[in-house]
């Protein structure tokens, strides 16, 4: 199953097509059978591969930095649009590395946590409390989708994700139009075109209800694609990798919660 987030689908680790981590390249002779029957059995974790647990102590890890970096935002905005170049640069980086590298997941995960924290504190000078009601929704659909897919009552399949990849495309391209009108003055609304009333609510609520809905099952990809590693026997450093994917999507999540939460409570 592909993945729209280009944190999995673009590390072998987690394509269906992936080999097996261990392969024979050569038929083994019967003396290498009988000293593999007489060794003593090795966890994933002695032989260094990727495992649900391991994986999840790498993402705790990666939060625990972002939160952090959170806080160093919040006590001093103006570092925002730096951290957020920053972070778009850090994010190419650990997307199109062959191989991760814990070190720049982590400094990703600094920076991408100064300009959340920064963004926030904006969003909470104009409406109080709006940060902790975001979280908390964030918390709920990582949540229960999570539930759900380890429940093994959604799964992705083809059909959707075809339909979800157009839904992306789309919103992306309204975004860059929006961004647009609202650069050169077009519109003078703090969210442009969101703010415009459509079966009267703003069309910021409906893209925003629609944008948590496709930011849940991305959030299926990304479950996919660990489950897919750790069956693999991925090595177990591309849980680096995975924590990064997962973040890039819990932020988004998060981002996405807090607009519509905005556009709710008004300018």
């Amino acid at each position: 199953m592909a993945t729209s987030n280009p944190a999995f689908s673009n590390s072998p680790a987690f394509t269906q097509s992936a080999t097996k981590a261990i392969q024979w390249t050569q038929e083994p002779s019967a003396q290498q059978l009988d000293e593999l029957y007489a060794r003593s059995s090795a966890t994933p974790e002695q032989m260094d591969r990727m495992t649900y647990e391991n994986t999840i102590v790498k993402t705790v890890i990666a939060f625990v930095v972002l939160l952090a970096g959170a806080a160093v935002g919040w006590i001093i905005p103006a570092l925002t649009i730096p951290a957020a170049i920053i972070g778009f640069v850090l994010a190419l980086v650990n997307i199109f590395k062959k191989q991760p590298s814990p070190p720049l997941v982590l400094a990703y995960a600094a920076v991408q946590g100064v300009f959340v924290g920064g963004i926030s504190m904006l969003y909470n000078t104009m409406w109080d409390g709006i940060v902790v009601q975001a979280v908390l929704g964030t918390f709920a659909v990582v949540g229960i989708t999570l539930a759900l897919f380890a429940s093994g009552k959604i799964r992705a399949t083809k059909r959707a994700t075809k339909i979800f990849m157009v839904a992306i495309i789309g919103y992306a391209a309204f975004s860059l139009i929006n961004f647009g009108l609202m650069i050169f003055g077009v519109t003078e609304s703090m969210f442009g075109l969101r703010d415009t009333i459509f079966l009267g609510m703003p069309l910021g609520f409906w893209l925003g209800i629609l944008v948590i809905l496709l930011a849940a099952y991305s959030l299926v990809l990304d479950f996919e694609s660990i489950k897919t590693g750790v069956q693999r026997g991925a090595p177990a450093v591309w849980g680096w990798q995975a924590a990064f994917g997962i973040m890039v999507t819990v932020i988004w999540l998060y981002l996405e919660i807090l607009r519509l939460l905005a556009i709710l409570r008004g300018e």
